[in-house]
């Protein structure tokens, strides 16, 4: 049996359809996506979280979410650049700052799941990292 060649003729072309555009740069696998946040049959209208970290040359962005039919919906997010205003002191494109852009986010979830429920009580934990002192500082 010898090789076939392969012919990509006017009918293969009329006939193709192309990959998503996120598929074809390779930044998401939609498969995993899927499989991610499909909802269990026993849990309903129950929102699955998952936590998205995009990391650029110059910033990180941290986001809670939760899919919905119309889309994502966004609960929280955090950006890397404000991390100055909390007095953390470190380069704002490296693990340390990565680290640092997920407690802030965890922060302001807790903030925000307070002010959704005005009966749960925030509890404190002092932060053990030297470098990130963000539970440290007061919540208004």
């Amino acid at each position: 049996m010898g090789f076939v060649k392969v012919i990509k003729n006017k009918a293969y072309f009329k006939r193709y359809q192309v990959k998503f555009r996120r598929r074809r740069e390779g930044k998401t696998d939609h498969y995993a996506q899927k499989h991610l946040v499909i909802q269990d049959k026993n849990e309903y209208s129950t929102p699955k979280y998952r936590m998205i970290v995009r990391v650029t040359n110059r910033d990180i962005v941290s986001q809670i979410a939760y899919a919905r039919i119309e889309g994502d919906m966004i609960v929280c997010t955090a950006y890397v650049h404000e991390l100055p205003k909390y007095g953390v002191k470190v380069d704002l494109t490296n693990y340390a700052a990565a680290r640092c852009v997920r407690k802030l986010m965890l922060l302001y979830e807790r903030v925000q799941s307070v002010k959704r429920s005005p009966r749960k009580k925030l509890k404190r934990r002092g932060g053990t990292d030297p470098k990130c002192p963000l539970l440290r500082r007061k919540i208004r």
